[in-house]
């Protein structure tokens, strides 16, 4: 299974996502969105689960998502220390249990396995802007192993 991963868009979608992202299964959208509009032509490309960031309002989506894909347990949280979470992330994460946790806000691709938890920020999707590095991911979830592959945009 394929899945994409994708953060920060504050509005703007950029075309190359859609090739990027030719042949996933499903989107995890880290928050940041923008406008509800991006998650539908997400949801144009494959199935999107979705979360608040610290600039989305209005919008009916929740703050932690958590998710099954292929045996694999998923949580989508926008902001994330992930050396140093906050209590109430700490329990969240605890009571959850997830193998992977996907987060944006940072504007920097991560991808770091801590305390038995992967986690992961695509990177920042937005507009191009003051030659700011721009990418995606995608993961290869087989047999239980996961592989990330970073794509730039």
């Amino acid at each position: 299974m394929k899945i994409g991963l994708i953060s920060d868009t504050h509005g703007y979608l950029d075309p190359k996502v859609r090739e990027l992202f030719d042949g996933v299964e499903h989107i995890l959208h880290a928050g940041d969105i923008g406008y509800a509009s991006i998650i539908l032509e997400l949801e144009d490309i494959a199935p999107t689960t979705a979360v608040l960031g610290n600039n989305d309002f209005g919008m009916e989506y929740r703050e932690t998502e958590v998710v099954t894909l292929e045996g694999i347990k998923f949580m989508v949280h926008h902001i994330v220390t992930p050396r140093y979470l906050t209590e109430s992330l700490k329990r969240r994460v605890i009571h959850d249990d997830p193998q992977v946790l996907v987060f944006g806000h940072t504007h920097t691709a991560f991808n770091e396995t801590i305390d038995g938890v992967h986690f992961i920020n695509p990177g920042y999707a937005g507009k191009p802007r003051f030659k700011q590095e721009r990418s995606v991911a995608i993961l290869h979830v087989e047999d239980g192993k996961t592989r990330l592959e970073f794509r730039e945009l």
